[in-house]
């Protein structure tokens, strides 16, 4: 095993009992085709189909997101954009094993080499350990990145709604939080002139106040 891969292993936190996945999940078919091996692809295939249930699953549970909302989120988390920074921080790229012609034409760096790499080695701690491990590793990426800053949520329909009456002004309270620190819970509160009109939990202050403000909406009959 090559330094580059035992060092991949410890970025990702897991430790591979067949080591011919991972070796296979960072096979670039140019490589593959010089050496008369297996590349990665089918493997990418199957990452994607991980990721994008991870993703859901994550979204569906945390947010109470409208299904546009939610398909246009997981959308931003499984794009080759999304994928090529999960890569970088991981640095697939050092690891990837590359035909002379990729290598010399800057493979490592392509974004969509790099991608492709992200979802085939996902794939291959599923195979390894598992859709626990694997979803554990993947939401070390999916749940920490927002990638719709911009997009319309609950918090700002809320905003937009009071604003119509200026002397009106809403706060959000932070009212509990429990569990250990990698897996606290928050419950938050949102007041309307010092009034409870919503209340929220989730898994980060962010999520709760985003619940907090969906059940507001829903309690005006602005939200179903």
């Amino acid at each position: 095993m090559d330094n580059a891969i035992q060092e991949l292993q410890e970025r990702l936190g897991y430790k591979f009992k067949d080591i011919s996945l991972l070796e296979t999940a960072l096979t670039h078919s140019s490589y593959a085709n010089e050496k008369n091996t297996v590349c990665n692809e089918r493997l990418e295939f199957l990452g994607d189909a991980v990721l994008g249930f991870v993703s859901a699953n994550y979204l569906f549970k945390n947010y109470s997101f409208p299904e546009g909302e939610l398909t246009k989120h997981r959308a931003a988390r499984v794009c080759e954009t999304a994928l090529c920074v999960f890569a970088k921080e991981l640095k697939i790229g050092e690891a990837l094993r590359l035909g002379k012609g990729e290598e010399r034409m800057g493979g490592r760096e392509k974004p969509s080499m790099l991608a492709d790499a992200f979802e085939a080695v996902l794939a291959a701690v599923y195979l390894d350990a598992g859709l626990e491990t694997a979803s554990e590793i993947a939401l070390r990426f999916v749940a920490r990145h927002d990638f719709l800053d911009d997009s319309k949520d609950y918090k700002t329909m809320l905003q937009e709604v009071i604003q119509r009456n200026p002397e009106e002004h809403i706060e959000y309270v932070l009212v509990g939080e429990e569990g250990p620190a990698h897996m606290k819970s928050f419950a938050v509160e949102v007041h309307l002139n010092s009034n409870v009109i919503g209340s929220g939990q989730g898994k980060s202050k962010k999520i709760a106040e985003q619940n907090a403000a969906k059940e507001a909406l829903s309690l005006m009959g602005l939200v179903k």
